[in-house]
């Protein structure tokens, strides 16, 4: 009589990732990449394929954990699988088939937590599982935007994130992951007023901040089954309130960082010249023009310059007739500097701003976002404070109340000097100081909005 390993065909359970081969249950691991031979014989072979589940942010985690002749844990590949199929690759191969639902996450970890040495070569990646996940995002952060090469795996415990384009990897050990999307008002260029939406995966430390920051649409399957594989616990943000969600962005751990995963745009310096080049042969063919033949010749080279443009790249029929951009572009930064330099605004040209019109503060997140606006006095609801602040390299800015409750969060570099000088003009208390980690914690856990 011939036994399993002696037969050559295949016996497979369609969608379950299992098959019977040589004397072997070979396991396909999602995203279908890996494959683990384990043997069906032997004192350290296969008897036990047990389909569990237990409660996840997501809903249900499903698994398929392969035990051996101890019920020791062989391998653990997380995912749902169909019942069916598993139970007929069980019962073609002589294994036993089980199925635990356990109440809680934490039972289900220390139930698998059981685990069996490795029994063949191909079977490396396992356990833990995760070691085979690479997950990488769907689309871009926003609507349109290209799609972020940010690749995520495991190396034991510590999570590699890769961004490809930048060609730099981060390793970390989260203790959380945050799947986010939260909403920011915005006008378009016809001055309609639309709501561009942010997705993107974070990294949390044990206190709940930001390690790393993912841009981009990351789907649930996959995050779920990366995190699973680790034992790792994911915070469900889609639907959360857009303003709870920017708080928690805000609050930067230590070494915080961000991967776009995507290309930085970098003039040569020949191009710098010849772009500087067809802007001043642009000002000074305008100044010619509008010399010699006034309106009437203007008009024509406005008609003439519609007409090329169907046949000359964009780009550069914009530099060469839009040269006026040469001389605004630093008379506008000269005049925001002056303008920082009398305290009459806060910020940088082109990111978050803050000026006070009419007795409100006006934050402005974004070039094109709708501004926030709170309004000024010592209430307990009102901005009454500026508070500058470092902590362990980190920096940033909270807007507080009279009551000294945190309504805004701006991280990232905002000079001392600059603030108080926009403190002083307005009215507003102005505290320039270092936190510790309780102070920082505090204050970032009680913020009502910030800006990621």
């Amino acid at each position: 009589m011939r036994t399993l390993a002696d037969r050559p065909q295949e016996i497979t359970g369609a969608g379950s990732g299992l098959h019977l081969a040589g004397g072997h249950l070979v396991v396909t691991l999602p995203p279908g990449r890996h494959r683990v031979r384990l043997p069906l014989s032997g004192p350290d072979r296969v008897v036990t394929l047990m389909l569990y589940g237990h409660p996840g942010p997501y809903g249900t985690v499903h698994g398929l954990a392969i035990l051996d002749d101890r019920g020791r844990v062989m391998l653990d590949s997380p995912g749902p699988r169909p019942r069916e199929a598993v139970e007929a690759v069980a019962a073609e191969g002589g294994l036993t088939f089980a199925f635990r639902l356990y109440r809680t996450a934490e039972k289900a970890r220390l139930a698998l937590a059981r685990r069996a040495p490795a029994v063949h070569p191909e079977s490396a990646v396992s356990p833990p599982f995760a070691e085979a996940i690479e997950v990488r995002p769907a689309a871009g952060a926003v609507k349109g935007a290209p799609l972020p090469a940010t690749v995520l795996s495991w190396d034991g415990e510590t999570m590699v994130a890769v961004d490809l384009p930048a060609d730099r990897s981060v390793r970390l050990t989260p203790a959380a992951l945050y799947h986010y999307r939260h909403g920011m008002a915005a006008t378009d260029s016809r001055g309609k007023t639309e709501t561009q939406v942010f997705t993107g995966l974070a990294v949390l430390d044990a206190d709940g901040l930001v390690l790393l920051d993912l841009p981009g649409e990351w789907r649930i399957p996959d995050v779920a089954a990366f995190a699973a594989g680790a034992g790792l616990p994911v915070v469900d943000a889609l639907d959360a309130p857009s303003d709870r969600v920017r708080a928690v962005l805000a609050g930067r751990a230590p070494g915080w960082r961000r991967l776009a995963g995507l290309p930085v745009a970098r003039r040569s310096g020949a191009k710098r010249v010849v772009v500087v080049g067809a802007g001043a042969a642009g000002l000074l063919t305008m100044a010619y023009v509008v010399s010699v033949g006034g309106t009437a010749a203007w008009r024509g080279l406005s008609a003439l310059g519609w007409m090329l443009l169907d046949v000359v790249d964009a780009k550069w029929f914009a530099v060469f007739f839009s040269p006026l951009l040469l001389v605004l572009a630093p008379a506008r930064q000269a005049l925001h500097v002056r303008q920082v330099r009398r305290g009459k605004v806060l910020g940088q040209p082109g990111g978050p701003r803050l000026s006070v019109r009419n007795g409100m503060l006006r934050i402005m997140r974004a070039p094109k976002a709708v501004p926030l606006d709170l309004l000024l006095g010592p209430g307990p609801g009102t901005a009454a404070c500026l508070l500058a602040y470092r902590y362990e390299g980190v920096r940033g800015l909270f807007v507080l109340s009279g009551a000294g409750a945190p309504l805004n969060h701006l991280p990232g570099p905002w000079h001392p000097e600059d603030v108080h000088r926009f403190a002083v003009r307005h009215g507003l208390a102005f505290e320039g100081r270092t936190l510790n980690r309780e102070e920082y914690l505090d204050l970032a856990s009680r913020v009502r909005d910030a800006l990621p």
